[in-house]
């Protein structure tokens, strides 16, 4: 696996936390990347890791899970390469935080959710699990009260408030502490909202 990865804040190597940061369709890592100033990591290391022509799948998340293949399991596996390196520095899976925007935000839900376990936060800025329908066996595991926001405009022209609504379902039956919050008509985007959130319910632990 050679996807090409980005970091900046606190080097691995010193850092006692990590926020691995999953960019959008079309966007890339130094684009996630930026957002970061916005919130409360400074003492993080940040990793975002770029998908191969700034795609993690080439179609709706929505579509038939094989239609995304190989491209959906890569991607599954990048993101599993990277929690491998930042474990391999001494960083525990309990301070390693997770962020996406829209397919970002879809990988970073389906990643956690099919590997649950008491990471430090997950925060999905427009985003579902993946699939034609959601897939319960191919979760498994417990969050053990892992903190999750999740926000989302209704409608989204790519993300329907259904999925977000079946997401945190299911992830609150595996364990998580899921926040949810529906902005009216907000719009493809993230908010200052939704950033207040993300620091208040995720980023706030000592």
């Amino acid at each position: 696996m050679n996807t090409e990865i980005i970091t900046d804040g606190v080097p691995l190597n010193e850092a006692k936390k990590a926020l691995i940061m999953i960019h959008g369709r079309g966007a890339g890592a130094h684009d996630i990347l930026s957002i970061a100033k916005h919130l409360k990591v400074q003492d993080f290391a940040l990793v975002a890791p770029q998908a191969e022509n700034r795609t993690w799948y080439p179609y709706s998340f929505l579509a038939p899970l094989d239609q995304n293949e190989p491209s959906f399991s890569k991607s599954l596996e990048a993101i599993h390469q990277v929690v491998v390196a930042i474990q391999q520095n001494g960083i525990e899976k309990e301070n390693i935080y997770f962020l996406g925007f829209s397919q970002g935000a879809c990988l970073a839900l389906e990643f956690t959710t099919r590997n649950a376990a008491k990471y430090g936060g997950i925060v999905a800025f427009t985003g579902g699990l993946i699939g034609d329908k959601v897939y319960e066996n191919h979760y498994s595991g417990n969050f053990e009260n892992t903190p999750v926001f999740i926000g989302t405009s209704d409608p989204d022209f790519h993300v329907p408030v259904e999925r977000v609504n079946d997401t945190e379902t299911l992830m609150e039956k595996m364990g998580a502490d899921v926040t949810k919050k529906i902005y009216p008509n907000m719009g493809h985007t993230i908010s200052q909202d939704e950033v207040d959130c993300a620091n208040a319910l995720v980023f706030n632990k000592k």
